[in-house]
């Protein structure tokens, strides 16, 4: 672990999840994966129906609705649903055989499991502080299983922006009427998680493990090589 800054008495911690508790990219790629066959199955076509086919529909959603860039659901509902429509599928079913796709994208994109040592460390975490999850996100945490763990679960969408925006940040606060010095934030996007946490007045520990996020643009209060360093709160 590294210091950078003094880390004051803490209440509650507040997780980042994908590349934070686990490695996500695996589970995307598996996601991904299955997402081609489903569509083939869905057209009757053996295309390819990958991140390069769905990319100009993304981006057509995104000119259209440049809110959605908020909701990783939401932008890939209407990103499915432009392709539905391509394929000659009215605009109702179109919309509703969206919904059916991004379900089977986040049923897959949550089949795995998180390891034991991740268990017991929120287990742990949970008898002293109270934990709070904050994701950009969209896995199903009672799919994975760790659920159980937080007292509030937050997803950004499109009444709650995705972080850095203080969104998310705020409303953990509000709730439990904690001070933001008191919350500590755990994630691995020095964007996202480091400055978001550190601009809402938070404290935060940077765990870069995985190397999928964004680079630092202001020092988080820790550093963090291994999630098990957190055990040091137990103390």
């Amino acid at each position: 672990m590294k210091c950078y800054r003094k880390l004051e008495p803490i209440k509650a911690i507040s997780f980042d999840l994908d590349d934070t508790l686990y490695s996500n990219r695996p589970n995307i790629l598996a996601a991904d994966q299955k997402m081609v066959a489903y569509f083939q199955n869905v057209f009757n076509s053996n295309k390819t129906y990958d991140f390069n086919y769905w990319l100009p529909f993304k981006q057509q959603a995104l000119t259209q609705q440049p809110e959605l860039v908020n909701d990783v659901a939401e932008v890939r509902i209407q990103c499915y649903r432009l392709g539905f429509i391509a394929h000659g599928f009215s605009d109702e079913e179109a919309f509703e055989k969206s919904q059916l796709a991004v379900d089977y994208f986040v049923k897959e994109r949550s089949n795995f499991s998180v390891t034991s040592e991740v268990h017991s460390l929120l287990a742990a975490l949970q008898e002293k502080y109270t934990l709070i999850s904050i994701s950009n996100g969209n896995v199903n945490t009672k799919a994975i299983d760790i659920d159980k763990y937080f007292e509030l679960i937050l997803h950004a969408d499109l009444t709650q922006k995705q972080k850095p925006s203080s969104d998310m940040f705020d409303i953990a606060r509000k709730k439990f009427n904690l001070q933001a010095s008191e919350i500590l934030h755990v994630g691995d996007c020095g964007k996202a998680d480091i400055k978001g946490a550190m601009q809402a007045g938070f404290q935060s520990a940077w765990l870069p493990k995985y190397n999928v996020g964004k680079p630092l643009s202001t020092l988080p209060t820790i550093e963090l090589s291994e999630l098990s360093e957190l055990r040091c709160l137990l103390n």
